[in-house]
Protein backbone atom coordinates (compact mmCIF):
# COMPACT_ATOMS: atom_id res chain seq x y z
CA UNK A 1 0.00 0.00 0.00
CA UNK A 2 2.80 2.40 0.86
CA UNK A 3 4.51 1.79 -2.51
CA UNK A 4 1.24 2.40 -4.41
CA UNK A 5 0.61 5.58 -2.45
CA UNK A 6 4.09 6.87 -3.10
CA UNK A 7 3.74 6.04 -6.82
CA UNK A 8 0.45 7.93 -7.01
CA UNK A 9 2.00 10.94 -5.31
CA UNK A 10 4.97 10.92 -7.65
CA UNK A 11 2.73 10.77 -10.73
CA UNK A 12 0.64 13.61 -9.37
CA UNK A 13 3.72 15.76 -8.96
CA UNK A 14 5.13 14.86 -12.37
CA UNK A 15 1.83 15.39 -14.34
CA UNK A 16 -0.19 18.08 -12.57
CA UNK A 17 -3.87 18.22 -13.50
CA UNK A 18 -4.91 21.41 -15.22
CA UNK A 19 -8.02 23.18 -14.05
CA UNK A 20 -10.80 23.07 -16.65
CA UNK A 21 -11.76 26.18 -18.58
CA UNK A 22 -15.25 27.34 -17.62
CA UNK A 23 -17.69 28.70 -20.18
CA UNK A 24 -21.30 29.82 -19.96
CA UNK A 25 -24.08 29.68 -22.55
CA UNK A 26 -27.60 31.11 -22.57
CA UNK A 27 -30.65 29.26 -23.86
CA UNK A 28 -32.74 32.32 -24.70
CA UNK A 29 -36.39 31.43 -25.11
CA UNK A 30 -39.33 33.28 -26.65
CA UNK A 31 -42.48 31.80 -25.17
CA UNK A 32 -45.47 30.92 -27.40
CA UNK A 33 -47.56 33.88 -28.57
CA UNK A 34 -50.65 31.84 -29.48
CA UNK A 35 -52.55 29.04 -27.86
CA UNK A 36 -51.71 25.68 -29.46
CA UNK A 37 -54.02 24.40 -32.15
CA UNK A 38 -56.16 21.44 -31.02
CA UNK A 39 -55.07 18.02 -32.19
CA UNK A 40 -57.43 15.83 -34.31
CA UNK A 41 -58.28 13.87 -31.16
CA UNK A 42 -59.14 17.08 -29.28
CA UNK A 43 -61.30 18.32 -32.15
CA UNK A 44 -63.20 15.02 -32.17
CA UNK A 45 -63.64 15.16 -28.40
CA UNK A 46 -64.97 18.74 -28.43
CA UNK A 47 -67.39 17.90 -31.27
CA UNK A 48 -68.62 14.85 -29.34
CA UNK A 49 -69.19 16.92 -26.19
CA UNK A 50 -71.03 19.57 -28.21
CA UNK A 51 -73.41 16.95 -29.66
CA UNK A 52 -74.10 15.58 -26.18
CA UNK A 53 -74.91 19.04 -24.81
CA UNK A 54 -77.22 19.78 -27.72
CA UNK A 55 -78.99 16.45 -27.32
CA UNK A 56 -79.63 17.02 -23.62
CA UNK A 57 -80.33 20.74 -23.38
CA UNK A 58 -83.82 22.23 -23.47
CA UNK A 59 -84.86 24.37 -26.47
CA UNK A 60 -83.64 27.93 -26.19
CA UNK A 61 -86.54 30.27 -25.21
CA UNK A 62 -86.20 32.77 -28.04
CA UNK A 63 -89.56 34.39 -27.21
CA UNK A 64 -88.16 35.41 -23.82
CA UNK A 65 -84.99 37.02 -25.15
CA UNK A 66 -86.06 38.29 -28.57
CA UNK A 67 -89.09 40.15 -29.80
CA UNK A 68 -90.98 37.96 -32.30
CA UNK A 69 -90.19 39.00 -35.86
CA UNK A 70 -87.25 41.18 -34.81
CA UNK A 71 -83.91 41.38 -36.59
CA UNK A 72 -82.07 39.81 -33.67
CA UNK A 73 -84.41 36.83 -33.63
CA UNK A 74 -83.77 36.23 -37.33
CA UNK A 75 -80.01 36.49 -36.77
CA UNK A 76 -80.12 34.03 -33.87
CA UNK A 77 -82.20 31.51 -35.83
CA UNK A 78 -79.77 31.66 -38.75
CA UNK A 79 -76.76 31.17 -36.49
CA UNK A 80 -78.52 28.36 -34.61
CA UNK A 81 -79.17 26.43 -37.82
CA UNK A 82 -75.49 26.77 -38.67
CA UNK A 83 -74.47 25.48 -35.25
CA UNK A 84 -76.84 22.52 -35.64
CA UNK A 85 -75.27 21.57 -38.95
CA UNK A 86 -71.78 21.82 -37.43
CA UNK A 87 -72.82 19.58 -34.53
CA UNK A 88 -74.85 16.98 -36.42
CA UNK A 89 -73.59 17.21 -39.98
CA UNK A 90 -74.75 18.95 -43.20
CA UNK A 91 -77.69 16.55 -43.67
CA UNK A 92 -79.25 17.38 -40.31
CA UNK A 93 -82.91 18.58 -40.43
CA UNK A 94 -83.12 18.65 -44.22
CA UNK A 95 -86.88 18.39 -44.01
CA UNK A 96 -87.05 21.55 -41.92
CA UNK A 97 -85.24 23.75 -44.44
CA UNK A 98 -86.75 27.15 -45.12
CA UNK A 99 -88.05 28.00 -48.59
CA UNK A 100 -86.23 30.26 -51.03
CA UNK A 101 -88.33 33.35 -50.27
CA UNK A 102 -87.68 33.04 -46.54
CA UNK A 103 -83.99 32.44 -47.16
CA UNK A 104 -83.69 35.60 -49.23
CA UNK A 105 -85.60 37.58 -46.62
CA UNK A 106 -83.31 36.25 -43.91
CA UNK A 107 -80.25 37.14 -45.97
CA UNK A 108 -81.52 40.71 -46.34
CA UNK A 109 -82.11 40.88 -42.59
CA UNK A 110 -78.56 39.74 -41.85
CA UNK A 111 -77.11 42.28 -44.29
CA UNK A 112 -79.13 45.02 -42.60
CA UNK A 113 -77.85 43.96 -39.17
CA UNK A 114 -74.28 43.95 -40.44
CA UNK A 115 -74.69 47.49 -41.78
CA UNK A 116 -76.09 48.63 -38.44
CA UNK A 117 -73.35 47.04 -36.37
CA UNK A 118 -70.55 47.99 -38.78
CA UNK A 119 -68.68 44.88 -37.74
CA UNK A 120 -65.47 44.95 -39.75
CA UNK A 121 -63.43 42.85 -37.32
CA UNK A 122 -61.72 39.85 -38.84
CA UNK A 123 -59.85 37.04 -37.16
CA UNK A 124 -56.10 37.35 -37.51
CA UNK A 125 -54.42 34.46 -39.27
CA UNK A 126 -52.52 32.03 -37.04
CA UNK A 127 -49.80 31.81 -39.70
CA UNK A 128 -47.51 34.85 -39.59
CA UNK A 129 -45.96 36.22 -42.81
CA UNK A 130 -42.53 35.39 -41.38
CA UNK A 131 -43.51 31.71 -41.45
CA UNK A 132 -44.34 31.73 -45.15
CA UNK A 133 -41.26 33.83 -45.92
CA UNK A 134 -39.04 31.54 -43.76
CA UNK A 135 -37.68 34.57 -41.95
CA UNK A 136 -35.62 33.05 -39.13
CA UNK A 137 -34.72 36.51 -37.81
CA UNK A 138 -38.32 37.31 -36.88
CA UNK A 139 -39.50 36.93 -33.30
CA UNK A 140 -43.05 36.50 -34.60
CA UNK A 141 -42.42 33.19 -36.36
CA UNK A 142 -43.84 29.93 -35.00
CA UNK A 143 -46.25 31.74 -32.70
CA UNK A 144 -47.61 28.48 -31.28
CA UNK A 145 -44.17 27.15 -30.32
CA UNK A 146 -41.24 27.95 -28.08
CA UNK A 147 -38.37 29.30 -30.17
CA UNK A 148 -34.73 29.61 -29.12
CA UNK A 149 -31.89 31.86 -30.18
CA UNK A 150 -28.98 30.29 -32.04
CA UNK A 151 -25.96 32.28 -33.18
CA UNK A 152 -23.47 31.42 -35.88
CA UNK A 153 -19.72 31.92 -35.70
CA UNK A 154 -16.84 31.16 -38.02
CA UNK A 155 -14.53 28.34 -36.97
CA UNK A 156 -11.43 26.89 -38.58
CA UNK A 157 -12.32 23.65 -40.33
CA UNK A 158 -16.00 24.57 -40.63
CA UNK A 159 -16.43 26.71 -43.77
CA UNK A 160 -20.18 26.98 -43.28
CA UNK A 161 -19.82 28.16 -39.70
CA UNK A 162 -20.94 26.69 -36.39
CA UNK A 163 -24.38 27.16 -34.87
CA UNK A 164 -24.72 27.20 -31.07
CA UNK A 165 -26.31 29.06 -28.20
CA UNK A 166 -24.69 32.40 -27.22
CA UNK A 167 -21.68 31.50 -25.09
CA UNK A 168 -18.33 32.74 -23.83
CA UNK A 169 -15.60 32.19 -21.27
CA UNK A 170 -16.15 33.13 -17.64
CA UNK A 171 -13.60 35.58 -16.30
CA UNK A 172 -11.66 35.18 -13.06
CA UNK A 173 -13.72 35.93 -9.91
CA UNK A 174 -16.90 36.24 -12.01
CA UNK A 175 -20.06 34.39 -11.06
CA UNK A 176 -21.35 32.05 -13.75
CA UNK A 177 -24.76 33.72 -14.15
CA UNK A 178 -23.04 37.11 -14.42
CA UNK A 179 -20.75 35.75 -17.11
CA UNK A 180 -23.77 34.38 -18.97
CA UNK A 181 -25.52 37.77 -18.93
CA UNK A 182 -22.35 39.56 -20.04
CA UNK A 183 -21.66 37.17 -22.90
CA UNK A 184 -25.27 37.38 -24.09
CA UNK A 185 -25.00 41.16 -24.32
CA UNK A 186 -21.61 41.02 -26.06
CA UNK A 187 -22.76 38.47 -28.62
CA UNK A 188 -26.28 39.79 -29.25
CA UNK A 189 -26.25 43.47 -28.28
CA UNK A 190 -27.89 45.47 -25.52
CA UNK A 191 -31.19 46.02 -27.37
CA UNK A 192 -33.01 43.09 -25.78
CA UNK A 193 -35.04 42.95 -22.58
CA UNK A 194 -34.03 39.54 -21.21
CA UNK A 195 -34.29 37.77 -17.91
CA UNK A 196 -32.07 34.92 -16.72
CA UNK A 197 -34.43 32.62 -14.84
CA UNK A 198 -32.07 31.42 -12.09
CA UNK A 199 -28.49 31.65 -10.90
CA UNK A 200 -28.05 27.90 -11.16
CA UNK A 201 -27.30 26.29 -14.52
CA UNK A 202 -29.80 23.86 -16.04
CA UNK A 203 -27.20 21.67 -17.71
CA UNK A 204 -23.65 21.36 -18.97
CA UNK A 205 -21.67 20.35 -22.03
CA UNK A 206 -18.18 18.81 -22.10
CA UNK A 207 -16.76 18.71 -25.64
CA UNK A 208 -13.92 16.35 -26.56
CA UNK A 209 -10.54 17.50 -25.26
CA UNK A 210 -8.48 18.95 -28.13
CA UNK A 211 -5.40 16.97 -29.12
CA UNK A 212 -3.08 19.97 -28.75
CA UNK A 213 -3.98 20.48 -25.07
CA UNK A 214 -5.06 18.42 -22.10
CA UNK A 215 -7.24 21.13 -20.62
CA UNK A 216 -10.92 20.27 -20.37
CA UNK A 217 -13.60 22.78 -21.40
CA UNK A 218 -16.93 22.81 -19.54
CA UNK A 219 -19.91 24.90 -20.67
CA UNK A 220 -22.73 25.60 -18.22
CA UNK A 221 -26.15 26.49 -19.68
CA UNK A 222 -28.53 29.05 -18.21
CA UNK A 223 -32.19 29.48 -19.11
CA UNK A 224 -33.40 32.97 -20.05
CA UNK A 225 -36.53 34.58 -21.49
CA UNK A 226 -36.88 37.53 -23.84
CA UNK A 227 -39.65 40.06 -23.26
CA UNK A 228 -38.88 42.66 -25.94
CA UNK A 229 -36.22 43.83 -28.37
CA UNK A 230 -34.21 42.02 -31.02
CA UNK A 231 -30.72 40.69 -31.63
CA UNK A 232 -28.00 42.98 -32.94
CA UNK A 233 -25.08 40.60 -33.59
CA UNK A 234 -21.64 41.41 -32.21
CA UNK A 235 -18.35 41.13 -34.07
CA UNK A 236 -17.90 37.41 -33.44
CA UNK A 237 -21.42 36.53 -34.63
CA UNK A 238 -22.08 36.23 -38.36
CA UNK A 239 -25.76 35.27 -38.22
CA UNK A 240 -28.58 34.39 -35.83
CA UNK A 241 -31.87 32.50 -35.97
CA UNK A 242 -34.98 31.96 -33.81
CA UNK A 243 -35.72 28.26 -34.16
CA UNK A 244 -37.81 25.49 -32.60
CA UNK A 245 -36.35 22.45 -30.87
CA UNK A 246 -36.59 20.36 -34.04
CA UNK A 247 -34.84 23.10 -36.03
CA UNK A 248 -32.08 23.31 -33.41
CA UNK A 249 -31.27 19.64 -34.03
CA UNK A 250 -30.82 20.29 -37.77
CA UNK A 251 -28.29 23.08 -37.22
CA UNK A 252 -26.03 22.10 -34.32
CA UNK A 253 -23.38 19.39 -33.97
CA UNK A 254 -24.59 15.90 -33.02
CA UNK A 255 -22.73 15.68 -29.72
CA UNK A 256 -23.77 19.22 -28.83
CA UNK A 257 -27.40 18.29 -29.55
CA UNK A 258 -27.26 15.25 -27.25
CA UNK A 259 -26.20 17.55 -24.42
CA UNK A 260 -28.85 20.26 -24.92
CA UNK A 261 -31.94 18.42 -26.23
CA UNK A 262 -33.39 17.72 -22.78
CA UNK A 263 -33.17 21.43 -21.89
CA UNK A 264 -35.57 22.43 -24.69
CA UNK A 265 -39.34 22.22 -24.88
CA UNK A 266 -41.03 20.05 -27.50
CA UNK A 267 -43.88 22.57 -27.92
Amino acid sequence: MSRALSLTRSLATEVPLKRPSLYTAVILNRAPLLTPSPTPFENAFYAYQQRIRRALHNPFPTEFYFKPGSLLEAKFNSEERYRERVAWGPDYAKGDEIDEAQRLAEKAVLEQIELQEQNDEKLVSRVHPSDTARDYHSLDRKGRRNVYLLVKRVEEGAPKGVWEFPWGRAQRDELLHQAAARELEEKCGAHMDTWIVARKPIGMYKPPIPAETDRENITFFFKANIMAGQVRPGKSVTDFAWVTKQEVEKRVDGQYWESVKDMLSDH
